[in-house]
C-alpha cells in the first residue's frame, strides 16, 4: 500500500487565508517519504486556470517525479456546475470533460467528486428527482472516465446531500456504473453512520460503526482516505479530522478490513480543516505505516 497525503489541508479552513503553495507541500512531502500526493483541484493549486496548457501540466509531472512522487488522486471543482440542480447535465459534462483531460496529464488515476448541494435543502419528491438527476449525469461522467482509464470516486460527507448509509448505497446503486465508486473516508463514515450527523428527516445509524459501514460499501469502494474523528463538525458542516489517536476511531480494529478492500494501492492521509496540519505531516504518515505493518 503507498500513502500519499491531500494538499487540500494546507488551502482550506485554517490556512485559507495563507495557502501553501503546491510546490513547497510537495517539498515537504517528498522530505517526509509519502509515496506520492493528491492533488487539490481548488484555487490555489493546481486547477483548469493555473495548469491550462499541455506544457504546464508535464512542468508539473517533472517536478513531482523529480521528487519521487506519484499523484494518487485529484479532487476536481464542480462548483460553477452544481448536479443536483436542474438543467446543469451539458454544464457539468463539459466541465468534467475539461478535468478529465488534466487528470490524465498529471498521472491520477482518481478524479473525486461530490454531489455540491448541502443536506436539507431538499425533501420528498424534490429529493427523490434531485437523486435521478445526480445518478443519471454520473453515470454519463463515469462512461467518460473510463473512457480515458480514469475511476471516478465519489466522496460523501456529512457536508453534502446524499449523506446517510441507505442514500449512499441507493445513489451508488441508481448510477448503475462500473466505473463509478465510493471514496471512503473514515471521518466522514464515522459521522455518517455513527453520530449521523445532517442527516435529514429520521437519522440512520449503524451499531457496527465505521467497520459495518465499510463492510457494507465492500466492493463499492474505489479509493480511501484516513484520519481520526472526534464525533463533532467543523464549523457545524463536515467531519472535524482530528489526528490519529486523538478520536474516536479504532484503527488497530478497522485495518484489518481496510486492507482487504480489492484493488486499493493508496491511503491518502487527509488532514482538512486541522490548524497544526503542518506539523503532522510527519506523525501521521508514521502512525499509517505502523498501522500498516
Amino acid at each position: 500500500m503507498k500513502i500519499s497525503l491531500g494538499s487540500w489541508a494546507f488551502s482550506f479552513g485554517p490556512y485559507a487565508s495563507k495557502p501553501v503553495a503546491i510546490e513547497k507541500i510537495a517539498e515537504r512531502l517528498s522530505e517526509a517519504g509519502y509515496d506520492g500526493i493528491e492533488i487539490c483541484g481548488f484555487p490555489p493549486h493546481v486547477t483548469l486556470s493555473s495548469h491550462p496548457t499541455a506544457e504546464s501540466r508535464r512542468a508539473l509531472v517533472r517536478y513531482l517525479s523529480d521528487l519521487n512522487l506519484e499523484v494518487s488522486g485529484y479532487a476536481a471543482d464542480f462548483t460553477l456546475a452544481n448536479p443536483v440542480t436542474e438543467g446543469n447535465e451539458q454544464k457539468y459534462l463539459e466541465l468534467f470533460k475539461q478535468n478529465l483531460e488534466l487528470v490524465k496529464a498529471i498521472g491520477s488515476p482518481t478524479i473525486r467528486v461530490d454531489s455540491v448541494a448541502a443536506p436539507g435543502v431538499l425533501i420528498g419528491a424534490e429529493f427523490d428527482g434531485a437523486m435521478e438527476r445526480v445518478s443519471g449525469v454520473w453515470n454519463k461522467a463515469a462512461e467518460l472516465a473510463m473512457d480515458v482509464g480514469v475511476r471516478m470516486v465519489w466522496e460523501f460527507e456529512p457536508g453534502f446531500l446524499f449523506n446517510k448509509p441507505s442514500e449512499i448505497l441507493k445513489l451508488h446503486q441508481k448510477v448503475a456504473h462500473a466505473n463509478f465508486h465510493v471514496l471512503f473516508d473514515t471521518s466522514h463514515a464515522y459521522m455518517c453512520g455513527v453520530v449521523a450527523a445532517r442527516h435529514h428527516g429520521q437519522k440512520e445509524k449503524l451499531h457496527g460503526g465505521v467497520k459495518e459501514f465499510l463492510n457494507m460499501l465492500s466492493w463499492r469502494i474505489g479509493a480511501i482516505h484516513v484520519i481520526d474523528s472526534d464525533g463533532t463538525l467543523h464549523g457545524d458542516e463536515t467531519s472535524t479530522h482530528c489526528p490519529f489517536g486523538e478520536g474516536n476511531i479504532d484503527f488497530k480494529a478497522l485495518a484489518p478490513d481496510l486492507k482487504q478492500v480489492p484493488d486499493i494501492d493508496w491511503w491518502c492521509i487527509d488532514l482538512c480543516f486541522l490548524p497544526d496540519s503542518w506539523s503532522m505531516i510527519e506523525p501521521s504518515l508514521q502512525f499509517v505505516r505502523k498501522l500498516l505493518k
